[in-house]
């Protein structure tokens, strides 16, 4: 009973401090997914641990900070651009604005009253959705942007974790066996080594998404007459990144503006790249997932189904992680299936 107690508490614990470890957890991640190249490169070469982690933590700065260079460099030079140019944008739009106001004033007249007053109250309702779309998105971009001194301060010491974590490795590796029977060592063995395959599998698969979802979305920008295509695109993939959005959040609604604005040629080609771009997306990911994680494609493409279907786009990708963690405790004794028909 005492066992079970300590067992809880640490649990709480490391639960309670799970929040303020992130920079710690991602720095073990990344050591955990650098660890076959610093061995492979002490194997090959007779490196000692220091100067292989040396080299390996170098490569990935180098690696990690060229992609950030090039990443800033491009998105500047658009929003610049992009800056100088809104003057002309909200001119227009207060134009266009004016025009329906105008319009709207010449036909208001034979139109009843209940009507007009119906549709002023759906005006003014998207007006207030509009304000409040507005001051959140202002509120949201000065949270992120005070928040910039405090990214960093994180990443130093993600980075600096990330180093000694990589140097230190073998020696956590074996104070944790002294504390677990040989049996249980072995199991969790294989399930850290599974789950680090799949780790390293799924962040590939990712990435190739993305890299998809960027080009097909630049190429259908560009075709389009899209200024600041590169922008866009990058926006698409940050916002198909995140949890439960996808690339119809931005290319639907901008679609739909363009049409009411009467740019209908760009609205239903920006709705056409999104069909094009999810049904991409679709035939690909099974044999992605199927290759990268190590899962069938008929059980990447049941996964991917089924967990889109219950928990929408966030399941798309949650689905197949849910089936590589069953398999590998299967394959690791831990979960057992005992029924037979």
């Amino acid at each position: 009973m005492r066992r079970w107690i300590i067992i809880v508490l640490l649990l709480a614990f490391v639960l309670w401090l799970l929040p303020y470890s992130v920079p710690l957890l991602l720095a073990l991640a990344t050591a955990l997914l650098l660890e076959p190249s610093i061995r492979r490169l002490q194997e090959n070469y007779r490196l000692k641990r220091v100067h292989a982690v040396t080299a390996i933590f170098t490569l990935f700065l180098v690696i990690v900070g060229f992609s950030l260079y090039f990443l800033i460099v491009i998105l500047v030079q658009q929003v610049m651009a992009l800056s100088q140019k809104l003057p002309y944008v909200f001119s227009e739009a207060t134009k266009v604005l004016d025009e329906l106001i105008q319009t709207w004033q010449s036909y208001s007249s034979s139109i009843p009253q209940e009507i007009i007053d119906s549709l002023e109250r759906s005006v003014n309702t998207v007006q207030q959705m509009l304000l409040s779309f507005a001051t959140n998105l202002t509120q949201s971009l000065v949270h992120y942007i005070a928040a910039i001194p405090a990214f960093f301060i994180h990443f130093l010491v993600y980075l600096v974790a990330l180093f000694l974590i990589c140097l230190d490795l073998p020696q956590l590796k074996q104070g944790i066996r002294r504390y677990l029977s040989e049996r249980t060592h072995q199991r969790l063995s294989m399930v850290v080594s599974q789950l680090s395959k799949a780790g390293v599998g799924f962040i590939k698969a990712q990435f190739l998404f993305s890299l998809v979802t960027f080009f097909l979305a630049l190429a259908g920008l560009l075709i389009l007459g899209v200024d600041y295509a590169a922008l866009m695109a990058f926006i698409i993939v940050v916002v198909d990144i995140l949890p439960i959005l996808g690339t119809g959040s931005v290319l639907v609604p901008w679609g739909i503006i363009s049409i009411i604005n009467g740019s209908t040629a760009l609205g239903i080609g920006l709705i056409v790249l999104f069909v094009i771009i999810t049904v991409v997306r679709r035939i690909i990911e099974p044999k992605v997932f199927s290759t990268n994680l190590g899962i069938s494609p008929l059980a990447a493409l049941v996964s991917v189904y089924l967990g889109f279907q219950i928990l929408g786009l966030l399941g798309a990708f949650i689905g197949p992680v849910i089936v590589i963690l069953v398999e590998t405790l299967v394959k690791a004794g831990v979960i057992k299936w005992t029924i037979k028909l």
